[in-house]
């Protein structure tokens, strides 16, 4: 995925949050729903996330410097974490307290109109927010299911939006059944019912992400699919006859670090294994663009190779 995959995305998301955010503020003032409270914050935390998400882009694109030498391509990891605890407090801890108040000390949802309106408008403009996020998702994400792609994409932009969007879609629902309750039975506990289901939505949507943003921070390998194009355009059965190991690691979602020690044949000179060794090199960029940086530390093979490696795999 570029790194510019994901702005469009993010901005059609922060301008549709904060479009709702204004209209569900308003909606609560006149009506006094805890629901739509609950989902003017959830918007506000939502738009913050994307203006997090857009610094985080700017900021991983600084040169890399003598004390960060392999860049600041991790910031977008950073900042896609920062998202998850905005959307666990800010939105989640939030709509639960306000709903847990809302039951405690419920009252009738007034001037009825305005909450629906409101709620109506926002799902309308949350499905044009979250059709974006789906088409920029499949222009990169493949044959793999939605799962997997959440799960495993190496660029966080993206699976943070869609799961922010499918939790406002989510929530706009359970705001408007709760709205929907409360003014069928007079009873404004059906309210802050509603309230409480959107705050547990938002808290299983937050760790979802945090526990994805954490695996990415402490640091992921490439994916199967690089991983064997990698193999197979290091090993040229010639000059490199073997892979006795590898590692891989993402610097960020476009930086790929490979280093390996691989089997060259014990009567090549030095000049033959360190053109070996570029020849290598410029193989596994032209499979892998996103392998950058490569470091290759040539071995003499004690084992029968196995395909394209020797004795271990990465």
């Amino acid at each position: 995925m570029s790194a510019h995959s994901g702005t469009k995305a993010i901005v059609a998301a922060l301008l549709a949050n904060l479009s709702i955010a204004a209209a569900k503020f308003v909606a609560w003032a006149f009506s006094g729903s805890s629901s739509m409270l609950a989902e003017g914050v959830h918007s506000l935390a939502d738009s913050s996330n994307q203006g997090l998400l857009l610094l985080g882009g700017k900021r991983a694109k600084r040169a890399a410097s003598e004390e960060h030498p392999f860049g600041y391509g991790r910031e977008r990891y950073i900042y896609s974490f920062l998202v998850a605890i905005v959307l666990f407090s800010l939105g989640g801890l939030f709509a639960v307290y306000e709903g847990y108040h809302k039951i405690s000390d419920p009252h009738p949802v007034e001037h009825w109109y305005w909450p629906v309106g409101v709620l109506v408008f926002g799902i309308i403009a949350e499905i044009f927010s979250f059709r974006t996020a789906i088409k920029e998702a499949n222009a990169v994400r493949g044959d793999q299911s939605w799962v997997e792609f959440v799960r495993h994409a190496k660029a966080p932009e993206l699976p943070v939006i869609l799961l922010e969007d499918l939790g406002a879609l989510l929530g706009l629902v359970l705001a408007l059944g709760g709205v929907g309750l409360a003014l069928l039975t007079g009873n404004g506990v059906w309210d802050g019912v509603g309230t409480v289901c959107i705050g547990v939505l938002l808290v299983v949507i937050a760790i979802v992400l945090a526990v994805e943003t954490k695996s990415l921070l402490l640091g992921e390998s490439a994916g199967r699919a690089d991983l064997a194009a990698i193999r197979a355009a290091m090993v040229d059965g010639e000059a490199v006859t073997g892979i006795i190991h590898m590692r891989t690691l993402h610097l960020g979602p476009e930086e790929l670090l490979v280093a390996a020690k691989i089997a060259v044949r014990h009567d090549d000179t030095a000049e033959e294994v360190a053109r070996a060794i570029d020849a290598a090199e410029q193989r596994v960029r032209g499979a892998v663009p996103t392998a950058r940086v490569i470091y290759l530390e040539p071995d003499l093979l004690r084992t029968e190779p196995q395909v394209g490696e020797a004795t271990a795999t990465p």
